[in-house]
């Protein structure tokens, strides 16, 4: 009994952290031990992604689900709160990893840091709106096991036939759900919050410039979301059209 009430006593962030930094050191040491520097280090932040992303969604699913009073402005719960020191966890750890593999990467470091802010001032500064938080966070990491897939395979693309095959048959639907997500329901999801935080029932729970910054975050998210799938649909064109072209010229 007193081992469980330990456990119980130990705060959820640390913990978590903990688990991913576990999970990101034995994807270096063991499971990609292997692998050439560059690519051991991307397949590591995939392999912590995965850890996130799919249980992310559905602890998130059941956190909201589990409060019957659910609304923009409403009280977080335990459940929701631990969802989002979850997300923070991840979101640290993936951020150590480009601090010190790819410093360069200013668009990723910042998302990470925007939404490692959102998340932050939900849980721990206003302690509400996590119902909103946690269905944009649904939303975005829905994709995410796909996504990675298809992130190791494209890295690996090059070196393996079964990589390349499973790039070229993963890409078009990856995209399709991908757009559909992030490029209808997201933006659909933020107008409804937009409509009700400007009304101002959020105010008295919820400080303008809080709500404020995540719209601002959110929206440039799902801009560049947006703007990365329409490149990769224009690569993808591109490709098949190369492809059509060799096919016409043999034939």
């Amino acid at each position: 009994m007193e081992l469980v009430t330990l456990i119980s006593s130990v705060p959820n962030l640390p913990l978590f952290f903990s688990m991913f930094f576990v999970i990101y050191v034995t994807a270096h040491l063991i499971v990609f031990r292997n692998w050439n520097s560059k690519l051991r280090a991307e397949a590591a932040s995939c392999l912590i992604s995965l850890a996130h992303g799919t249980p992310a969604v559905i602890l998130a699913c059941n956190a909201i689900l589990d409060d019957v009073t659910h609304g923009f402005a409403s009280t977080n719960t335990d459940f929701q709160n631990t969802v989002l020191e979850y997300s923070i966890a991840y979101f640290l750890m993936d951020l150590c990893h480009y601090l010190v593999f790819n410093p360069s990467d200013v668009l990723f470091i910042g998302h990470h840091l925007a939404t490692l802010f959102v998340f932050i001032t939900c849980r721990y500064l206003v302690v509400h709106g996590a119902y909103g938080i946690l269905i944009l966070l649904i939303l975005a990491e829905v994709t995410s096991f796909l996504q990675n897939v298809w992130t190791l395979a494209n890295a690996l693309k090059s070196q393996s036939k079964v990589a390349a095959q499973v790039f070229d048959v993963l890409s078009p639907p990856f995209y399709a759900f991908y757009s559909v997500v992030r490029g209808f329901l997201g933006p659909l999801f933020v107008y409804k919050m937009v409509v009700f935080y400007v009304s101002g029932d959020a105010d008295h729970v919820i400080p303008r410039w809080v709500w404020g910054s995540w719209i601002i975050v959110v929206v440039g998210a799902i801009s560049v979301s947006i703007l990365w799938i329409c490149n990769r649909w224009i690569e993808l064109y591109r490709e098949r059209i190369v492809i059509y072209d060799k096919q016409q010229k043999i034939r």
